[in-house]
This record gives C-alpha cells, structure tokens and sequence, in this order.
C-alpha cells in the first residue's frame, strides 16, 4: 500500500521513511524550507529503494489537488509538514497559523471531496499541554492556552482532527503527542540537520563542540527545578520514528478511531545541566556554555506519562539517553567530514 509522508525530508520524517520502507511505497511531499534534497538519496541508501518524491506547497490547494490526482492510491497519511520553531512563531505568528493549519485543512479537503478511506496518524506535540499541572503528563493532563503560536497550531490542529473524524466514516485519525527527539540514525546518513541557525538544544551543543557556535546559551538557572535548569523529556529519533509504525498498525486493526492522543516520550525528565553532563560523559568533550535569560514560551518541566502508548500501540523506547547523545555526536563529526 502507499504512505503519503508529508515534510518526510525533515528530521523526524525521514527517520520515519525508514521504518516504512520494508513494506509500503513511500511517497514524500515537501516543499524544502526547512529541509535539503540530498537526504531523498541518503534515504534511498538506507532502504535500498526508490522512494517517490513530490515537491509540493501543501497551503496551496490547487497544488494539493494535482497531487491527489496523480497519486490516487494513498492509503495511509503520516502528517509532518509544519514550522516548527517556537522561538520563531512568536516573532512570525501569521506565519505559523497560514502554514501549519492550512496545510492540513487542504489535505484533509481532498480526503473528503475524493471519499478516500485513509489512515492519519498526526505529528502533534507535548507543547500542546502548555505549562503542566502534574508531573509526568499523561494524556488526560487539561490542553491550557498555549505557550507560543506554534503550539498553539498543534492544538488547532488535533482539534480540527477530532471534528473532520465524526463527518468522515473511512477516516481513521490518531496524534501523537512527541517530547524531544534527538539523535540520528544508526548508518548516520541522516540525523538532525539544522537549516540556518540551529533551535534545538542537542544540535546547538554539538556545533558547539565543534567550534560552528562559540559557546552553548542556556536559558535560565533559576527554575524551580532541582539544579535550577529546564526539564525535558529527551527520546532517540529512531525510538520515535517506530512509534508511528505501532501507530498505523493500530489504525488498521481498529476503525473508527477518532483521533485518539499518544505521548511518545521516555518517561523520564532529564535536566538542561544534566543533558550536558551526560553529553561529555558518552563523548569525551568539554561543553563550552553561560548562562542567559529566560526565554519567552518555555515550560519549566515536560515530561511524559508513555504507559498509554506502551499499552495500546504495544510500543516502547528501546534507545537510552547515552545511545542518543553519541549518535547526535557522531552524526555532527560525519557531516563535517562530508562537508
């Protein structure tokens, strides 16, 4: 059967192509704005297959229409395409709302115009929790007003989900809700690859190291956290990537599923401080930071309950933090020795 993996260039999209590639024809839309045309042939590498490949704008409708016409026979739709810094939302709002909503809108306008029978899983995120009430989060925590625009569209998002699944019969629809991925793939043709400037915190340390930054900022020591710093939920790419086939595995043996939530994380809280510890301890090299101001739209700590996950979608994180930070590590070294 044929997958439609939209933005599947990006970091998570591609390592998701991957765990696909055995057993579907991968078709991958993006419009390469936050993403480079060399990964399509490291992909291919990878799963010694031709996967096909599509540029297309997914806010613009007719483009959107063209592409369901020539590719007629998508079963199954795994959602990424969106921005996705937070940073940026707050400064280009508008931005956010028209790409990441309309996207989706139009996708799912042609999914009811055609009368397809489809399978969606959605790449929603923990932002949508805003600042949590308890600790970890479980998908019960109250969706709260959003930190940032960005999160903000990932709530709109699951919302316009859950209300196109009650009008559609043969639409079968799940979100999963990341924490933060990091790492690269085992071969290290892939991983994550920043364009411009880098907004994560493990790709930001790496080009640290390497001397492509001078120094690593973090943002705030006075949290109300145990060594002062930001408490995050840090999973390996390729644990998460395989979360979306137990996903879709779940949508075919079950119907009408109308747009169940899933946190895809660990299950445990690890500290910016922490993180860099742990990141010299597995590398051997000395992280080169100071400390600065808090930044706008940052929870203080975000962590997640898995045990749904691991119960319905029969998934579990099989890669440690360790595991992770090195391959993050090694995959920095090889793009500069390829560079």
């Amino acid at each position: 059967m044929k997958i439609l993996i939209t933005g599947g260039l990006g970091y998570i999209g591609s390592h998701t192509a991957v765990e696909f590639s055995d057993d579907y024809e991968i078709l991958i839309v993006d419009n390469l704005i936050n993403s480079d045309i060399s990964v399509l042939e490291s992909l291919n590498q990878i799963t010694k297959s031709n996967i096909i490949f599509e540029k297309v704008d997914l806010t613009d409708m007719i483009s959107v229409n063209k592409l369901f016409d020539k590719h007629s026979d998508i079963k199954n739709i795994i959602h990424f395409a969106a921005l996705k810094s937070v940073e940026e939302s707050l400064k280009y709002p508008l931005k956010y709302y028209h790409n990441n909503i309309t996207s989706l809108v139009n996708i799912l306008s042609e999914i009811k115009k055609r009368k397809m029978e489809i399978n969606f899983v959605f790449s929603s995120s923990c932002a949508v929790y805003g600042e949590p009430i308890s600790l970890p989060i479980d998908e019960n925590e109250k969706i709260k007003e959003a930190l940032s625009p960005y999160a903000n569209t990932k709530q709109i998002c699951e919302k316009i989900l859950t209300d196109f699944s009650k009008i559609c019969e043969n639409f079968n629809a799940l979100s999963l809700r990341y924490f933060n991925p990091i790492g690269a793939h085992k071969s290290l043709k892939i991983g994550e690859r920043p364009i411009g400037k880098a907004q994560n915190l493990v790709p930001i340390i790496t080009q640290s190291v390497t001397g492509i930054r001078n120094e690593l900022i973090v943002y705030g020591d006075d949290y109300q956290t145990h060594d002062g710093s930001c408490i995050r939920d840090y999973i390996h790419v390729s644990d998460l990537a395989n979360a979306h086939i137990c996903a879709l595995k779940y949508l075919e043996k079950n119907n009408n599923i109308k747009n169940e939530y899933f946190n895809i994380g660990t299950g445990i809280g690890t500290s910016v401080f922490t993180l860099i510890k742990s990141f010299e301890k597995v590398t051997g090299q000395k992280v080169n930071f100071k400390i600065g101001a808090r930044r706008p739209g940052d929870a203080i700590a975000a962590y997640s309950d898995n045990s749904k996950a691991i119960r319905v979608l029969n998934w579990k994180p099989r890669l440690g933090l360790d595991k992770a930070l090195l391959s993050a590590w090694n995959w920095e070294k090889m793009k500069r020795i390829n560079n």
